[in-house]
């Protein structure tokens, strides 16, 4: 059970649930709510397909690009802690739309809910869990901290009202110093296990 709090915890944090949510607002504003909503449950549906496949594909990637686990983490974790510094200053892009794709997928989806920092942690959270019934307790918590999200952004309208703006940018901010400290200990995991 406390790996699996421990798990979610981190997995929601990972996910930027407030950066999320603020784009969410801002590139469906003037939509109405039941297209909201089912945006949202396609953007939810998508980051969850996406979100499985990342995590159980950590060892076979990493296997054949040779690749080991240790170095990963330097790399992943270094990523972590650039996203995170993004958080926390206020400086994370938003990137510019496609008319030809589904929003919901790209960029909701990719790379704002599971960027390039988000896809690095999850190969090594997948890969970190030896036995069967930690990858499947990982693999419910990675479930619940997406659909987590995704009740958010179903209730986005309704959340943006009760934080408001400057509740959000502060619990963007909370979010950024939360993936920081993960990022450090990925990084120190990494370095340490290099040198023993």
């Amino acid at each position: 059970m406390n790996l699996f709090i421990s798990l979610y915890i981190k997995l929601f944090f990972l996910l930027t649930p407030f950066f999320v949510l603020s784009v969410f607002l801002s590139m469906t504003e003037g939509m109405e709510k039941k297209e909201q909503r089912k945006l949202a449950v396609r953007t939810i549906s998508a980051v969850l397909v996406i979100a499985l496949t990342l995590y159980f594909a950590g060892n076979p990637i990493f296997s054949t690009l040779g690749i080991t686990l240790d170095g990963f983490r330097v790399g992943a974790g270094a990523l972590l802690f650039l996203s995170a510094v993004s958080l926390v200053s206020g400086k994370r892009q938003r990137p510019e739309t496609d008319d030809d794709s589904d929003v919901a997928v790209v960029p909701l989806a990719i790379p704002i809910t599971v960027g390039p920092a988000s896809i690095g942690t999850l190969l090594i959270l997948g890969a970190e869990l030896s036995t069967t019934q930690h990858k499947l307790i990982g693999a419910a918590a990675l479930i619940c901290a997406c659909l987590s999200v995704g009740l958010l952004l179903i209730t986005a309208s309704t959340a943006m009202r009760v934080i408001g703006k400057m509740g959000i940018n502060v619990l963007t901010k909370i979010t950024g110093l939360v993936l920081s400290a993960m990022a450090a200990q990925i990084i120190f995991a990494g370095v340490r296990n290099f040198l023993s």
